[in-house]
């Protein structure tokens, strides 16, 4: 069947820049998802969306302007229903059959067949493939419903009467199949081949598109429009990069921002301004940030990465002269950065310890008070890992750091730039003279604030960054503000995924279920509060599954998480080391065997009724095979003990090796569940001894193969 390409856009009033990237490619993937079912388009066929600040469109090559027909089956109604007692069409079949466009000509032609347990009628027949203008049309109604549109804008159409529903007002719609137009409308509007350019910068108006494939080129020629997202994204990185290298400053990477940049131009055009080098006193931080979110602008660093009073400026114009361009942008940012430096001025004339109190005037939560309230009980918190990590010393440090880690957000720099919080806290506990462990805690306090961010960088901040953490934590499931689906507003499992980090990456030897104590018992004290202390058994469970999580992303198999995370190992510094051992444990030679003889110890022991003995007497061994046994769990746990004791756990492991010969003959010649009760718990507590001793590092039983 002949195929020719396809384009389709829409050209609309200006898109939200943020989420033009997602629009843009929904809606090819949901026109192209539409045609392929339809049978229009190969699962093959080369597809490229287009998003520019004021169209979406899609090209979509090889497709047919018909589906090909198809065989089908149509269920009808049962034999007895269709038929009469003479095999003649019931007037029921003949309704069934003139609503499928047939009539009584074919009913010698219908199948029998079983349905079930009933003996149904079945029509094969010839379905007519859908044509492209028929197909099309279903399609884009699909993709205008389907669109994850941030927020849905209802509009009059140009008779005044009606009225749609789009992200933007649409004034163009264009459906191209080759060089011929695909006669289909959507949202008031039939297709043409006629489209816009660039608002000032295009040569030609309208544009009259010649065929599918001259779109992009002809919106570059003629409409001064660079079409592909990617495309454009890549012309303005080259245009920033070399500009950043004539200025011989370095550009700040930040994707986000180049999307959002990409999403506001059709013909970009990087210009380099410049600000006033006074402005250099205000912490950098603050001129990137006002640059960035109000002014779309890309700040530049010098060589020893400090903050250069020079920026670069996406514009969506080339004038012959820019310098009017240039100097309008400069005199805005002059403005935001002036507003900057007043609030830094303003912030500091008051110290962080002179507006602790105001903390009580900040909600926190409804159902737990105020910042105040909360920080009472974050430094009480603080001040206790401080004296477990570091002793007085470092707890006083921890006490003064969580009293003043969140003052910041009383200032009116935090107030206007909430992504600052903590940062600024550290600049103005510089300005006051404090020490940088106390400077420093502060700001990292929040750390780590997403995937891959960096921890603490000294003993202060990491007391107060688990302290911070294990509050909220508590305080949260306390109240039943648990995580479920995709609904994190309180951020818990990026709060428990950072407590994960801090002790394993610090290496810390606090035990989880004693700092889960520590706050519990520090907030739910019942002689200052009268509330019933919540069961936190839920908030380990939560944590041990984020562990698991993320151990599972750096490598780790489920196998060796499992066999590790099943035993709640308190001491979370200590997991790595197990992992450790348990993979260098599973390439032993024994290590299927005592895996599988594990699960199977495991097995005999739940199936175990009453209680086993913990005392193994001797005397009572009387097979040679587990008196053998015996003789080696004897033998070998001293030295797995002290392997285990002094943190080597592969070594721990390894010297398990030892038990698979003793272990096999005790299974091929022992029965543990004998009549004799004597003997049978004899038996059992030697199994269960057997169990502890091979399991102490890791549950070997989770590595045997099912």
């Amino acid at each position: 069947m002949m195929t020719q390409n396809l384009l389709v856009e829409l050209l609309v009033e200006e898109l939200p820049p943020k989420s033009l990237k997602q629009l843009g490619d929904s809606f090819a993937q949901l026109l192209t998802a539409s045609l392929k079912a339809q049978g229009l388009m190969s699962q093959e066929a080369a597809v490229t969306a287009y998003a520019t600040p004021r169209r979406l469109g899609v090209h979509i090559g090889n497709v047919a302007a018909q589906a090909a027909d198809k065989a089908v089956t149509q269920k009808l109604m049962p034999v007895k229903v269709g038929l009469d007692a003479q095999g003649q069409a019931t007037p029921p079949l003949l309704k069934k059959l003139a609503s499928l466009g047939a009539d009584a000509s074919v009913v010698p032609q219908l199948q029998r067949a079983l349905d079930g347990k009933t003996e149904t009628l079945f029509w094969d027949s010839i379905a007519t493939g859908i044509s492209l203008t028929d197909g099309l049309q279903k399609a884009l109604q699909e993709a205008i419903t389907q669109l994850p549109i941030p927020k849905v804008m209802t509009y009059q159409l140009a008779d005044g009467w009606q009225s749609v529903n789009f992200v933007r007002p649409v004034h163009a719609l264009v459906a191209l199949h080759g060089a011929d137009i695909v006669s289909v409308n959507i949202l008031g509007l039939q297709a043409g081949r006629e489209t816009q350019g660039h608002r000032f910068a295009a040569k030609i108006s309208p544009i009259v598109l010649r065929n599918a494939d001259s779109y992009a080129q002809q919106l570059e020629t003629e409409g001064a429009v660079i079409a592909g997202f990617a495309e454009r994204c890549f012309e303005i990185t080259r245009q920033l990069t070399s500009a950043a290298s004539q200025e011989q400053l370095t550009l700040i990477d930040d994707d986000t921002l180049l999307d959002e940049v990409t999403a506001l131009v059709e013909h970009p055009n990087v210009l380099v301004g410049t600000f006033d080098a006074e402005f250099l006193q205000v912490p950098q931080e603050c001129l990137i940030l006002t640059m960035k979110a109000n002014q779309k602008y890309f700040p530049l660093l010098d060589a020893q990465g400090k903050l250069a009073n020079k920026f670069l400026l996406v514009s969506n114009i080339r004038p012959t002269n820019p310098t009017q361009v240039i100097t309008g942008n400069e005199r805005v940012v002059r403005s935001r950065l002036a507003d900057a430096q007043f609030f830094f001025d303003q912030d500091r004339k008051k110290t962080l310890e002179f507006r602790v109190p105001e903390l009580d005037k900040v909600v926190y939560h409804n159902k737990l008070g105020t910042q105040g309230w909360r920080m009472h009980y974050v430094r009480i918190i603080a001040t206790k890992i401080g004296e477990q990590l570091g002793g007085d010393a470092l707890g006083d440090q921890a006490f003064e750091a969580a009293t003043l880690a969140k003052v910041d957000l009383l200032t009116d720099m935090v107030s206007e730039f909430p992504e600052l919080q903590g940062i600024m806290g550290r600049y103005y506990a510089q300005h006051e003279g404090l020490s940088d462990d106390i400077a420093f805690a502060i700001e990292d306090h929040y750390k780590p604030r997403f995937a891959g961010d960096a921890l603490p960088r000294n003993p202060v901040g990491v007391c107060v960054a688990l302290a911070d953490k294990l509050e909220t934590l508590v305080n949260m499931f306390g109240i039943g503000e648990i995580p479920t689906g995709d609904k994190d507003p309180f951020a818990l499992r990026r709060h428990a995924l950072g407590v994960i980090r801090i002790l394993i990456e610090k290496n810390l030897s606090l035990q989880l279920n004693e700092l889960i104590d520590l706050v519990k018992n520090e907030i739910y004290n019942p002689l200052e509060l009268d509330v019933s202390t919540p069961d936190l058994r839920d908030l380990q469970v939560f944590i041990y599954d984020r562990l698991a999580g993320n151990l599972r992303e750096q490598g780790y198999t489920a196998q060796e998480v499992d066999a590790v995370l099943s035993l709640n190992p308190q001491k979370l510094s200590d997991i790595p080391k197990r992992l450790a051992a348990v993979r260098t444990f599973t390439a032993l030679p024994e290590a299927t065997s005592l895996a599988a003889a594990n699960k199977r110890v495991s097995n005999i022991l739940k199936k175990s009724e009453g209680h086993i003995h913990d005392a193994i007497h001797t005397k009572l061994l009387q097979e040679e095979a587990e008196q053998v046994l015996h003789q080696t769990l004897t033998t070998l746990l001293p030295e797995t003990e002290k392997a285990f004791a002094a943190g080597d756990y592969t070594a721990s492991l390894q010297i398990l090796a030892k038990l698979k010969l003793p272990i096999d003959i005790f299974f091929d010649h022992v029965m543990v569940n004998v009549e004799d009760e004597l003997l049978r718990n004899n038996r059992l507590a030697l199994l269960r001894q057997l169990q502890q001793t091979m399991n102490r590092v890791a549950d070997l039983s989770k590595l045997a193969v099912n």
